[in-house]
């Protein structure tokens, strides 16, 4: 049994109280990604943040506990990074040496390019995120979009509508490593679609542009059911893959957003399985809590960021939901605010 350990909890500011967009309206933070490079915590929301100067990925220091400092905010600017839409997850690459940014490829325009935005995988060197580039752009025509890569997830993911919110890469026996990417949400349209916790990817290679190219064809990976396990109470779907090179296993999110009696629940379930049983088809562990029940969250997990060998950062996704719950004693966080739990493995 895979134990955890609620560490802390907390919030970060992701920007100025108070923000408004070019409607007048409230910017809400909505952190879906996050990554620890080694020295910094890497986040995204999945909406825009809008002013000069600001992004929607921005990277923040953490103290010795794991904790961020929000006054260390730094936002990433570059056109590539400014110009993706619904920033998803992040991963390192296998060697640890570049990071990579997907977007939900939820939505394209056959006849227009406008909305080429939500399909970016960008790519940027350690440290190193204004030499940002797009991963497997059309090369038809120059357009900025990874349209290339949404044509090799078409035909691995085989349904008109998906959802990616899940990016890890792993040790592969080709080139550099294995690419994966998580599906959230798959079905016929964005009103017609079913939760799964489903893997797909391809082994890649860093080219000495500093760019990702894959090497063999996108396919089916992994999948397994959430459902079938019985401390498992809601319908969910992945929202976050993330690699552990300490002790070589993969973490997986699933997240809930459902209503019951009238209420809406939103909340999340931890999981990881070794790379041997996920490369065999096991079932991934359930992580639990100290007392051996199901670590529930209460908030909708969507990043997680592996610290060190023990250490791992959480952040919620919560859209519009305000209510902290035990996160913090106030009943409700500011709207430029995202919650967060640090927790520590104990097997």
């Amino acid at each position: 049994m895979s134990r955890a350990q609620v560490v802390s909890h907390g919030t970060l500011h992701c920007f100025p109280a108070g923000l408004r967009d070019e409607s007048d309206r409230l910017v809400n933070a909505e952190v879906s990604a996050v990554v620890y490079d080694g020295r910094r915590l890497i986040l995204a929301s999945d909406k825009p943040v809008p002013g000069h100067g600001r992004s929607p990925v921005f990277a923040v220091d953490i103290d010795e506990r794991g904790i961020p400092d929000d006054s260390s905010l730094t936002y990433f600017t570059a056109d590539a990074i400014v110009r993706a839409t619904k920033y998803e997850d992040f991963a390192l690459t296998a060697d640890g040496q570049y990071i990579l940014a997907t977007t939900g490829f939820d939505r394209i325009d056959d006849t227009s390019h406008d909305l080429n935005a939500y399909n970016h995988l960008l790519i940027w060197p350690l440290g190193e995120p204004q030499r940002v580039q797009v991963v497997d752009p059309d090369p038809r025509d120059g357009v900025e979009g990874s349209l290339e890569l949404r044509a090799k997830l078409d035909a691995a993911i085989g349904t008109p509508y998906y959802k990616i919110e899940g990016l890890a890469a792993i040790p592969g026996e080709q080139g550099d490593g294995l690419l994966m990417f998580g599906v959230r949400e798959q079905g016929n349209a964005h009103d017609d679609f079913e939760y799964v916790c489903r893997i797909v990817g391809a082994h890649y290679r860093i080219t000495a542009e500093g760019n990702l190219v894959f090497l063999d064809e996108l396919r089916s990976l992994y999948a397994f059911e959430p459902g079938v396990h019985p401390g498992v109470n809601h319908v969910c779907g992945l929202s976050s893959l993330e690699y552990d090179p300490y002790n070589h296993r993969l973490y997986l999110l699933t997240s809930f957003e459902t209503e019951e009696e009238g209420m809406e629940r939103i909340g999340g379930y931890l999981w990881m399985i070794s790379l041997e049983d996920l490369a065999a088809g096991h079932e991934p562990d359930l992580v639990c809590d100290e007392q051996g029940e199901t670590l529930v969250f209460e908030h909708k997990a969507e990043g997680l960021a592996v610290l060190d060998e023990t250490r791992l950062f959480v952040a919620y996704d919560n859209d519009r939901h305000l209510g902290l719950g035990s996160i913090d004693e106030r009943d409700e966080r500011h709207a430029c605010e995202a919650p967060f739990t640090l927790l520590a493995m104990r097997e």
